[in-house]
């Protein structure tokens, strides 16, 4: 069933909204201001509260509308529809005010506070158009064993032979590896890594004390992945991530390498690392300014990306708790420190809220929590069970603004108010952005 209509206001999840006979429609692929034509998604016929639809037809074009850089991931009825670039009709300048009207509205209706957020693009994206930028991609091998991508809304797969939101050091490996060659097994689940050399190739390295991985077997190969069905079929199990920051009085970047498994989560963006590290150290320094002892919590710590130089320069003197549900990233994490000889941090596994639970009590009133949970959100018990641990300040690292603000209306009601917001567009042509909110305690 095709409609139209006039799009409204943005919504999350990509979509914009507008109206058909009274009833609520989410648009994707439209903007604000725009006239449309709209296919309704089946069922269509339902009393539900709302329908979902993609614009068919664009009859009055906004401003920020631009053609799809890459049209594969655009409307299907422009013959794309593989996904993982939801904006990718909208311009760069658009992508940033689309994400801060989100996150503005989220945690207006949803945390009850008032924002302005800087939403900060990371450096070189601009000039690369917004492509470019993903140091890991995933893809499902077709019916003929050529790496594709499912067409949203269907079992089609979609072969490709490119992936433009790949950095060009990823592009590289996959040329090399035949990658779009196929001759994969039909429904084989493929993964491609290539850790990117990140800005700053003057770093200095933190500590040069630090020594190499001694479980890694393969340190001859080349700093990259490929992987199928969660098997190492090329390049390294093992790969090295530089993170690149400037410490507070320091003329030049330090550098902290980490070892991290290809299977593993690490921030996707290129950048994303380097930006989210300095951040998180820069309002830590502001929440333990003066403090020469200090107890901090990092939960949800994945492969300890925040671990490691929290426990190294927060201050003279730390003592962690970090806690992250993948056995297989504390056992990375653990080999971090471990490279860095830090003997301080207890780094567990386990689901946070029931660790949270029974803290030692020499861990158990930190002076700072830093936190990067899932899409997902800690939820109001871990929220609560921070605040009652009463720490100066709360680190929160935001993926999702909506769980982000339901959150943020947990820890306010708990005696916290929202200090400092910033966002970063560390996922260019997608909806998904990246924000980091500094709590106080009242």
């Amino acid at each position: 069933m095709d409609v139209e209509m006039t799009i409204e206001r943005y919504a999350d999840q990509g979509r914009c909204v507008g109206h058909v006979d009274g009833r609520v429609v989410f648009v994707r692929f439209a903007l604000p201001g725009e006239k449309v034509r709209v296919t309704l998604d089946e069922p269509h016929d339902r009393a539900d509260r709302f329908w979902t639809g993609e614009v068919t037809e664009v009859l009055e074009a906004s401003p920020e509308r631009v053609q799809p850089a890459w049209p594969l991931a655009g409307p299907i009825a422009q013959g794309g529809g593989v996904g993982g670039a939801d904006l990718i009709h909208v311009s760069l300048p658009g992508q940033l005010a689309w994400k801060k009207s989100v996150i503005d509205d989220q945690m207006k209706r949803l945390g009850h506070v008032d924002t302005d957020v800087q939403v900060v693009r990371a450096p070189g994206d601009e000039a690369k158009g917004g492509l470019h930028w993903r140091t890991r991609i995933e893809l499902i091998a077709d019916e003929e064993g050529m790496p594709s991508m499912r067409r949203r809304g269907s079992h089609v797969r979609v072969p490709i032979d490119d992936m433009p939101l790949a950095t060009e050091t990823l592009l590289d490996v996959a040329e090399q590896t035949k990658l779009w060659q196929g001759g994969f097994e039909p429904g084989s689940q493929i993964r491609v890594v290539a850790p990117e050399p990140r800005e700053g190739a003057g770093a200095t390295p933190f500590d040069a004390r630090a020594t190499a991985d001694a479980h890694r077997t393969d340190a001859d190969a080349s700093d990259y992945a490929l992987m199928v069905d969660g098997r190492q079929r090329d390049g390294r199990r093992l790969l090295t991530e530089d993170v690149d920051v400037t410490l507070p009085g320091a003329e030049s970047a330090a550098r902290f390498s980490y070892c991290v498994d290809c299977g593993g989560f690490w921030q996707v963006h290129r950048l994303a690392p380097n930006l989210l590290v300095q951040h998180v150290l820069d309002l830590a320094a502001t929440v333990l300014r003066g403090t020469t002892t200090a107890c901090i919590w990092d939960l949800f710590s994945g492969s300890g990306l925040f671990t490691l130089p929290l426990a190294l320069t927060a201050a003279p003197r730390v003592r962690m708790l970090s806690v992250e549900g993948a056995a297989n990233a504390v056992r990375n994490a653990q080999r971090n420190l471990d490279r860095y000889h830090v003997r301080t941090v207890d780094a567990l596994v386990g689901d946070v809220a029931r660790t949270l639970r029974t803290v030692p009590s020499r861990l158990s009133h930190p002076d700072l929590v830093v936190l990067d949970p899932p899409r997902a959100g800690a939820r109001a018990e871990v929220c609560r069970r921070i605040a009652a641990a009463a720490p100066r300040g709360i680190i929160y690292v935001a993926c999702d603004p909506t769980s982000l603000a339901r959150d943020t209306a947990t820890l306010t009601a708990a005696g916290y108010r929202l200090a400092d917001i910033r966002a970063y567009d560390i996922y260019p042509m997608t909806h998904h952005v990246e924000t980091v909110a500094l709590f106080a305690k009242d």
